[in-house]
């Protein structure tokens, strides 16, 4: 599952997103197709109810946003398709992280699985600065992206993943505060999720290795 995962995600960040924000008229379709078969497949697989229960929630929060968009204020869309995004992908950590630090033995799945997480994160957090981007047009300088057209999601992807890194090349800044905090927040959890993640895991192995 973690391997399936961790391909879906792979596609859908790094070859459709692209691809939609060059204006190939089905990469944008495929990258969602893509996004929503990642939640699918944990909701197949997870035993854990709560979990499930979140991820449908946040799908069908943001899949109802599409049809009540010509009914409800562009704020109200904004945040319902935005938080549907951060609370799916919040649940699918969830899951995830309890495979990767459950006991047991490091095997390349479990590794598979932390860069699932990785990769989560850098969504969740481009989700809220889309949010923030649409509430507030001048959140962030030097955009060249058309909010709400299909390369807002690489440009946002682009943003969070230099940011998670700590990358960080300039070329985008953001300029509203709550758009500067989430900035910050992500540069710290980066370097600190890689360096806990390395430290859990090695002591899990020596752990097992010791039994």
């Amino acid at each position: 599952m973690l391997t399936i995962l961790l391909v879906l995600e792979l596609c859908a960040m790094f070859i459709a997103a692209p691809l939609a924000a060059k204006g190939l008229p089905m990469a944008r379709a495929v990258a969602d197709t893509l996004v929503f078969a990642v939640l699918v497949i944990v909701v197949m697989l997870s035993p854990r109810p709560a979990a499930i229960l979140l991820i449908l929630l946040g799908l069908g929060v943001t899949v109802a946003s599409f049809p009540l968009s010509l009914e409800l204020s562009p704020v109200s869309t904004a945040v319902l398709r935005r938080g549907g995004e951060i609370l799916a992908f919040s649940a699918l950590i969830w899951v995830v992280a309890h495979a990767v630090y459950a006991p047991g033995r490091i095997t390349s799945h479990r590794l598979q699985g932390a860069v699932v997480i990785y990769l989560s994160l850098a969504t969740i957090f481009a989700s809220a600065y889309s949010l923030i981007w649409e509430l507030n047009p001048g959140a962030f300088a030097n955009m060249v992206a058309r909010m709400g057209g299909p390369e807002e999601v690489a440009t946002m992807l682009y943003f969070s993943l230099t940011t998670l890194t700590t990358v960080g090349y300039g070329d985008i800044v953001p300029l509203d505060p709550f758009a500067r905090s989430l900035a910050n927040l992500e540069a710290v959890i980066g370097p600190f999720f890689l360096a806990i993640t390395v430290a859990r895991l090695v002591t899990m192995e020596l752990a097992d290795r010791r039994r």
